[in-house]
């Protein structure tokens, strides 16, 4: 695809992964988010990822309020939204803010959709509806977690945006997709350097995950036993899903998936004030490590 290496220069290196769920249409909190991405944009970051079943609507207002950065769904549920209302809904928000928006999509989970059924085909289904609306494949993603679904990435779209991985599934996801589409998974961020204190912070977040099946069986796939993801994940769980650490170490985590062979890492800090505040003084602290 003609724009693949576009979107990978214009999202660059880092971006931040940030949830909304479950205030997606809360308009108090995405005015306070759009606020805090024009900052982030000051900072470097390429790209903010919207958690939660978020779709374009969520990504005007953070639009709206910058000038170059890129906005992407991390991710949309097929089965919360159709593929016509998501293709009118692209089609808005391109002609206001031509290719800055980038549509993730993702199956979400049997436990969190009651429709849930046939995952993989139901997936093939909507891109196929989407290409009949003319949403271009090269700004789409998929949340791929398996060989299939990453194919499917490769073939279908711009590329995959793991959510929940390791820097060992970054390596395997790139082998798979090759070197044109783009890759760029999330990865966890705990700043503290006390080892305590930073696997408790991250056992919290860690905890709600292990009860989905699509996680906990990926994390089989690449090596880790039962007793690695039950009773809030082990240590050797922790460490590989979460950068934590002093200034050097977390970098260097981050740096072990562009390694890996991810072209961009959407980085979602974690901090003990819970998922519904927004870290903005870690976001600052993360853009001067990274420089």
């Amino acid at each position: 695809m003609s724009t693949l290496n576009g979107l990978k220069d214009t999202i660059g290196r880092y971006g931040i992964w940030t949830s909304l769920a479950p205030h997606a249409d809360d308009q108090a909190r995405l005015a306070e988010l759009a606020e805090a991405s024009a900052e982030l944009e000051e900072l470097g970051y390429g790209a903010v990822w919207l958690g939660g079943s978020t779709a374009a609507r969520h990504a005007a207002p953070l639009l709206e309020a910058t000038g170059t950065l890129t906005v992407g769904t991390s991710i949309q549920s097929i089965w919360q939204y159709d593929a016509e209302e998501s293709a009118a809904a692209f089609a808005g928000v391109e002609a206001a803010h031509p290719g800055r928006f980038v549509l993730g999509l993702g199956v979400s989970h049997a436990k969190l959709a009651d429709q849930y059924r046939r995952p993989y085909s139901a997936l093939v289904a909507y891109l196929d509806a989407l290409d009949a609306a003319g949403v271009p494949a090269d700004r789409r993603v998929l949340a791929a977690l398996g060989p299939r679904t990453l194919e499917l990435s490769r073939d279908r779209a711009a590329g995959a945006v793991p959510y929940l991985v390791t820097a060992e599934h970054t390596a395997q996801a790139r082998e798979i997709l090759g070197d044109a589409p783009l890759l760029a998974p999330e990865l966890k961020v705990v700043l503290e350097a006390d080892p305590a204190r930073a696997r408790a912070i991250a056992r919290k977040t860690l905890a709600m995950y292990l009860a989905l099946p699509n996680y906990t069986n990926n994390f089989l796939r690449l090596g880790f036993t039962e007793d690695d993801v039950t009773g809030g994940g082990s240590d050797r769980l922790v460490d590989a899903v979460f950068a934590w650490g002093d200034e050097a170490g977390v970098r260097n985590r981050i740096e072990a998936f562009h390694r890996a062979g991810a072209d961009h890492v959407a980085l979602q800090v974690i901090t003990d004030a819970g998922r519904d505040a927004l870290p903005r003084q870690e976001w600052r602290r993360l853009a001067r490590l990274l420089k």
